[in-house]
């Protein structure tokens, strides 16, 4: 497969050729590609997130996926799946480009040859998580917010729905001011920096396994 330095955890195999560099032209492609991904994806995972958040809501009235799913439908419409999908993408564009653009600058810090090095993928990994969801917390707040429609939030908004991330970010400072932009900071800190930090890991381990064999084909012929 086609390899370019630029790309998210592309290190070095030992003993392997490096990484062509990452040119202008791919670069435009490879960040087009990340948008439509990212478009595509949020829109098929968006109304899932939504189910997810009203279940785990204290008090939720609901048992059953089903059961939420046919009382959003009926009280609120089929809109209400994708209340916060333009506040889902302006919140993953930044945090991927905050995500990989740190991984990059630590395996540049930590593993300069970048070499198949399992402690520094890990180290990058886990912080490079950390960073991009502190960053993006305050989106995601308000992602929370207008997928939830939360009362106390619902009580101090004249409409009485909670529609765009512009009255979302109005709402939530009416409520608890600046702070509330980052209420839960550290618990999403908390769960990105394994889930990233892992996910770094299998993916450089499969690459560098695949990538080896590779080498080792063209080799032999």
């Amino acid at each position: 497969p086609l390899l370019w330095r630029g790309a998210p955890g592309l290190s070095g195999a030992p003993g392997l050729s490096p990484s062509p560099p990452l040119t202008c032209v791919s670069s435009c492609f490879t960040g087009a590609a990340g948008c439509v991904a990212t478009l595509l994806h949020d829109a098929a995972m968006n109304p899932v997130e939504v189910v997810k958040q009203r279940m785990q809501m204290y008090n939720s009235p609901y048992q059953r996926v089903t059961d939420c799913v046919r009382a959003v439908w009926r009280n609120e419409g089929a809109g209400a799946f994708y209340r916060s999908y333009t506040t889902q993408l302006t919140m993953n564009i930044p945090f991927q480009a905050i995500h990989f653009m740190t991984y990059e600058f630590l395996q540049e810090q930590l593993n300069p040859q970048r070499q198949y090095n399992p402690g520094s993928h890990v180290v990058s990994g886990a912080c490079a998580g950390a960073v991009a969801a502190a960053a993006t917390t305050p989106l995601d707040v308000c992602k929370t917010l207008l997928n939830t429609q939360e009362s106390l939030a619902l009580n101090s908004n004249i409409s009485g729905h909670i529609t765009g991330m512009a009255n979302a970010f109005r709402t939530v400072y009416r409520v608890g001011g600046v702070t509330a932009y980052f209420r839960g900071v550290q618990a999403r800190v908390i769960y990105q920096m394994p889930s990233t930090a892992i996910a770094w890991s299998v993916y450089e381990f499969f690459k560098y396994i695949l990538t080896k064999r590779q080498e080792e084909r063209r080799a032999g012929k």
